[in-house]
């Protein structure tokens, strides 16, 4: 108990204050961009740059979120430090100077890079390095997102689709408090969504409804996972690697410039609040699909949990002309209803979504979550991801 109570509260400090820097900085680069678009142009070089120097400084760093599935099916040696400072820079880089991405890839790998250090120097058993990398892991994605419960619950889910182990909750749940915790003591950081108090009486007409936008989720889901292997296949025929990150700099530059707006780029925070107010354009999310996976597909870094916030959103919200639902209803179970079918972790979203929008609702973003899930098939956005088939899905 001594040895966990000092890990656990060494590794909440390092990854709630990584997570404010982090926080603080990305509100920094994006505020610079908008305010001098001429960095976008730069992109093609920087996105040279990040290439190269993972390529050459990298090692094991490269694989990104795919070595920490690796440690956790095999415990071994610890994850290289270089991993944390390496995808931080590279995704202030990314969204510096132009390119769509996220930021969960870099709290989890940042979070769980730090909690495994300890094994360097504590003595864990293979099952408490799983259980270690797990609190990192969780530590890293609460404190970003302000969310402690779902963080948590997303660690879980996030190794194995659909297997809980439950007996390491408790030490999760710990961190991923401290953590956010820890993050909050720096000021608001967090991004802060609607509230959404109006609870819809259950009937089976709004069953209907709920289920029609939990398939167009899932679905959404699917076409991500195609869009994402197509230009993956496209970018893989290009067989120099630095040269691929240049092209996809030059087509986000250009489509940019064809669009006229530079709201698609980066986070798309701006965008994602103005859903929940006023229709979106149904061509939102489509644009921000084709621009992340350019961008992620290319080698650029960051994660896309918020550019899948952007997806979820702008498509929910599009739909509010056509499914008698309320706008923001709507937009938010889409914000987590696409993340759910994308990253297989409907229970994390599920409570990701409570914690974000209010508990009211819980019973309709469960049945979102879990519909999507179900409509997405087995394929997520994590690779390495092993699927325990959960509900029967394969």
């Amino acid at each position: 108990m001594i040895k966990w109570t000092v890990v656990l509260a060494a590794l909440s400090l390092c990854a709630g204050s990584l997570s404010a820097l982090f926080l603080y900085l990305l509100n920094a680069v994006t505020i610079t961009r908008e305010n001098n678009i001429w960095l976008l142009y730069m992109l093609p070089f920087v996105g040279v740059f990040i290439v190269w120097g993972y390529s050459r400084y990298g090692g094991e760093a490269q694989k990104g979120n795919e070595l920490l599935f690796y440690r956790y099916y095999n415990p071994g040696e610890p994850i290289p430090f270089r991993m944390a400072p390496m995808v931080i820079l590279g995704t202030l880089l990314t969204h510096l100077f132009g390119g769509s991405a996220g930021r969960e890839g870099t709290a989890i790998q940042y979070g769980g890079t730090i909690a495994d250090q300890f094994s360097k120097y504590i003595e864990f058993s293979k099952q408490q390095k799983r259980i270690l990398l797990l609190c990192g892991i969780a530590a890293g994605f609460s404190s970003l997102f302000g969310t402690p419960v779902a963080g948590s619950i997303f660690a879980l889910e996030f190794v194995k689709k659909g297997k809980f182990r439950w007996y390491a909750l408790p030490l999760i749940l710990l961190s991923s408090f401290l953590a956010t915790w820890i993050c909050n003591q720096y000021g608001d950081l967090h991004t802060h969504y609607q509230h959404i108090k109006e609870v819809l009486p259950f009937d089976l007409r709004l069953l209907m409804y709920l289920a029609i936008a939990g398939l167009i989720f899932g679905l959404a889901s699917r076409l991500f996972f195609h869009i994402n292997d197509y230009i993956d296949w496209l970018f893989k025929q290009i067989k120099q690697p630095l040269v691929r990150p240049f092209v996809a700099g030059i087509l986000i530059i250009v489509l940019v410039s064809l669009l006229q707006t530079t709201k698609h780029i980066g986070l798309g925070i701006p965008v994602i609040l103005d859903s929940f107010i006023q229709t979106a354009n149904p061509s939102d999310f489509l644009i921000k699909m084709l621009l992340t996976s350019i961008t992620l597909c290319a080698g650029f870094k960051g994660g896309e949990v918020t550019p899948l916030f952007f997806i979820g959103a702008t498509l929910g919200s599009a739909l509010s002309p056509y499914i008698p639902l309320p706008l923001t209803l709507l937009a938010a179970t889409g914000l987590v209803g696409v993340f759910a079918g994308c990253t297989k972790t409907p229970i994390g979203c599920t409570l990701m979504a409570m914690e974000l929008f209010g508990w009211e609702n819980g019973h309709y973003f469960l049945l979102i979550c879990g519909i999507s899930f179900l409509i997405s098939g087995s394929k997520g956005i994590y690779r390495t991801q092993k699927n325990s088939h959960l509900f029967g899905v394969r």
